[in-house]
């Protein structure tokens, strides 16, 4: 990782955050993104914003001339089942999840492929199996999936090329699921239940994301591209 150069979206985040952390301390260069309202950012990035990222590009282009990674770490999630859910709140989280996946995807290529690079794409296990009450995010977590698949094939075109992996943790220890346990009568019986399908039976650290992420943006895995890697405590292999 010495000396590369890191695009982060969503790094005030729990997982961002820590892959950020991990990238400076690899030696590399890590370039935090988030909503302006996040506070320590080189860059405030609106992901579902098509100027906020055309913007941002070009300066990376000025300040650098070039990427040897992106980490499309934005995201939201959202409970509800296909009745429960609002259209406005199913459009919210594709917006975030799947449009600024996409528009990161789009607008850091022309960066990476200079020198070749490496995509990571922070999916879910809801990008792999499903779950009653996420209909929104179970179909923008597996848009995910398959996106970052399509832009490996084209990636492993160029010359030289840009890989593309897809990301998929269960739950991880953070703000995320301090959310989802915020309104809830029993803190630790809702957590029991949130492992009770997780053979390891604890939820995942952010360390834990952050080293996997790493790996695929290293040269240790140039020859990891299209994958889809579930860091989920054994919740798939059932």
């Amino acid at each position: 990782m010495k000396d590369k150069i890191v695009l982060i979206t969503g790094a005030a985040g729990t997982i961002g955050n820590a892959i950020a952390q991990m990238i400076e301390r690899e030696g590399a260069t890590a370039i935090r993104t988030d909503l302006a309202s996040h506070k320590g950012q080189d860059h405030a990035l609106d992901v579902t914003s098509e100027e906020n990222w055309k913007s941002v590009a070009a300066n990376i282009a000025k300040e650098h001339g070039r990427l040897d990674g992106l980490v499309n770490s934005a995201g939201v999630a959202s409970l509800g089942t296909i009745e429960s859910e609002d259209f406005e709140g199913y459009k919210k989280t594709m917006a975030v999840n799947v449009d600024g996946t996409y528009l990161g995807c789009k607008y850091a290529m022309p960066l990476l492929k200079i020198h070749g690079g490496s995509i990571v794409n922070l999916s879910s296990v809801s990008g792999l199996v499903a779950g009653h009450n996420l209909a929104s995010y179970n179909a923008s977590k597996g848009a995910v999936r398959l996106l970052s698949k399509s832009v490996a094939l084209y990636g492993a075109r160029l010359k030289p090329p840009v890989r593309s992996n897809s990301v998929h943790p269960t739950f991880v220890e953070g703000a995320m699921v301090a959310a989802m346990l915020a309104n809830v009568k029993s803190k630790e019986a809702t957590r029991e239940r949130m492992t009770a399908d997780v053979p390891l039976a604890r939820f995942a650290q952010p360390e834990e994301v952050a080293n996997l992420a790493v790996f695929l943006l290293s040269d240790e895995s140039a020859f990891i591209t299209g994958a889809e890697i579930p860091i989920d405590g054994g919740l798939t292999a059932r």
